[in-house]
């Protein structure tokens, strides 16, 4: 049986910041194919699979692409064996409206999970209002388009940004919308699918560094199921990755995708991460004090020492348990005099010795 996820209601107020939690948002994107019936066949996929939200974006071509827009490379080769002429084509079969949506959010919401959209032009902000969304997702390149980050701000929803095609020296507004929205903000890298040695996991502690108040997750382009458990290592806590009914379908996003069988074991690994980094901080955890009392080692006599006898290098050693004056405090010890007699092989404690002088 898949977890259950939280209700929609607690996404944006949950601590998600907390270690031992990751939360997943299965990015359906483009990939119902302008189908709702499709859509909504991959809500209840997501559901399934253990994912706290699913995303989908909201866009018309018109409003969107200029006359000069062109195709990137991996929508050419992907939408095989009929290429698409232009990106007004393309998007005209990927489209979904406002109306659309509204049954998408219902079926999500009912799910358990958190409904996510991602506007691309000013317009389309405008038509989030009438869409009870839970957050609102920035694409990569979208990251340094303040007019459009300012407006999604507006809507009073967290604000999620991914920061693929970004420097580091690019995102200081964007982060400080992040953090006024109660958001977060992604690594990401914009290439379908990423390669393993361009998957740049470390652009995740990089974020964290720079802007360590806020959530940092990972937006996973990558074709593998353990890259959001190693992820969630490097200190995301928050998941973005594809879910298709099928990766060898044609569409610009299905092959950097996951079928929802994947998506589960996906979330899986990125859930057991999760757990195994434990809390940001090194201490003794309550299932170590056993360990650590019989194996750590203490000051021990080496003879039968008198009660008056000033201690030397030659009257102690160290030995285990952990239970006397620790091993540590050896020169300090040297030179103070016994309270009380004490026997050969017997750890020596602070109550043995004359308070010092």
């Amino acid at each position: 049986m898949a977890p259950t996820p939280p209700r929609h209601s607690d996404f944006h107020h949950a601590n998600i910041q907390h270690p031992a939690k990751v939360w997943v948002i299965a990015e359906i994107g483009v990939n119902h194919d302008g189908s709702v019936a499709r859509a909504t066949e991959l809500i209840h996929a997501a559901a399934k699979a253990g994912a706290h939200a699913v995303k989908f974006q909201l866009f018309r071509p018109d409003r969107l692409l200029s006359a000069q827009a062109q195709l990137a490379q991996y929508q050419k080769s992907q939408t095989s064996p009929t290429p698409p002429q232009n990106p007004r084509s393309l998007l005209a079969k990927l489209t979904l409206t406002p109306d659309d949506l509204q049954p998408l959010r219902d079926a999500t919401q009912a799910a358990g999970m958190a409904f996510v959209v991602t506007p691309f032009s000013l317009e389309d902000v405008a038509d989030l209002k009438s869409l009870d969304i839970d957050a609102v997702k920035i694409a990569s390149p979208d990251a340094v388009n303040l007019p459009l980050l300012e407006a999604t701000a507006q809507l009073n929803k967290p604000l999620w940004i991914s920061t693929g095609t970004c420097d580091l020296n690019e995102l200081d507004a964007a982060a400080k919308l992040v953090q006024q929205t109660n958001g977060a903000l992604f690594q990401c890298v914009s290439a379908y699918p990423t390669p393993d040695a361009s998957a740049a996991l470390g652009g995740v502690i990089a974020l964290k560094n720079r802007f360590p108040e806020l959530r940092i997750g990972y937006s996973d382009h990558t074709a593998d199921q353990d890259t959001g458990a190693l992820a969630v290592a490097a200190g995301a806590c928050v998941l973005e990755k594809h879910l298709t009914h099928d990766p060898t379908a044609p569409g610009p996003d299905h092959a950097v995708s996951l079928d929802p069988a994947a998506l589960g074991h996906y979330i899986a690994a990125a859930k057991r991460a999760a757990v195994r980094l434990g809390p940001l901080t090194k201490i003794c955890q309550p299932l170590e004090t056993d360990v650590r009392k019989v194996s750590r080692q203490s000051l021990c006599l080496t003879r039968d020492l008198p009660a008056g006898h000033r201690l030397t290098p030659a009257d102690l050693t160290i030995k285990r348990p952990g239970t006397g004056l620790p091993a540590a405090a050896l020169t300090a010890t040297l030179g103070r005099t016994l309270k009380r007699a004490v026997t050969r092989d017997n750890l020596l404690h602070e109550a043995d010795l004359a308070p010092q002088t």
